[in-house]
């Protein structure tokens, strides 16, 4: 059973910082693409960063603000966001996607419960 469970979650003003945490278990193979994904109120679910075969990746409204990590021997994804704004509120979700070859598997792609993140003064 895969499990994602994020940390690192809150209340922060404008212009602050905050790292997100996804730990991954339960699973055994060895190719994944790690992402972050957030849904403001009213609206779509939205790729945040991603990390994968060497790449990653950032939507336009967080390219220098935000940055996504590994660390592969815990299993674990971060997201460092700094420069926080108001627009940034939402809850974060962590998903993480088998891949062979680089190319993402049907039916083995798993999301995390959420995180709420709140920018406001």
């Amino acid at each position: 059973q895969v499990q994602l469970v994020e940390s690192g979650g809150g209340l922060v003003q404008p212009g602050g910082s905050l790292r997100l945490s996804c730990a991954a278990s339960g699973f055994t193979f060895s190719s994944y693409v790690m992402s972050w994904y957030r849904q403001a109120p009213g609206k779509e679910r939205e790729l945040v960063a991603s990390s994968g075969g060497g790449r990653t990746t950032y939507a336009d409204s967080v390219k220098g603000r935000f940055t996504i990590s590994r660390d592969n021997a815990k299993n674990t994804v971060y997201l460092q966001m700094n420069s926080l704004k108001p627009e940034d509120t939402a809850v974060y979700y962590c998903k993480l996607v088998m891949t062979i070859a680089g190319v993402p598997v049907t039916g083995y792609d798993y999301w995390g419960q959420g995180t709420q993140v709140t920018v406001s003064s």
